[in-house]
């Protein structure tokens, strides 16, 4: 279950950074409204998983899925660029995440 929790505050990450994006500065207030409550969902589930996970693992790999999420919701939904530099980079992201997971 901790795992389905982190899981679940990565992908509430990456809605709050995309509807961050959206907010323009937080003068949108749907957007904003979004954001502020993605992130609760976000920081309350992975305070959840982090009752059974360690600091690091959790916090890397919730940092991870949002990153990577981030980056491809950037590249489908907003035109972001999808270089290969910065596709190896989200690569060796994505690697590092499945190393933290195998030495938990």
């Amino acid at each position: 279950m901790p795992w389905l929790m982190l899981t679940v505050a990565g992908i509430f990450e990456i809605v709050w950074s995309f509807a961050m994006k959206q907010s323009q500065g937080f003068t949108k207030p749907g957007a904003t409204a979004l954001t502020i409550v993605a992130m609760l969902v976000s920081f309350g589930c992975l305070a959840w998983a982090m009752r059974s996970l360690p600091l690091g693992t959790a916090y890397t790999i919730w940092t991870g899925i949002g990153a990577v999420g981030a980056f491809v919701v950037g590249i489908v939904f907003l035109a972001e660029p999808a270089s290969l530099i910065r596709v190896l980079a989200a690569v060796l992201i994505v690697a590092g995440l499945i190393l933290m997971k195998m030495a938990s």
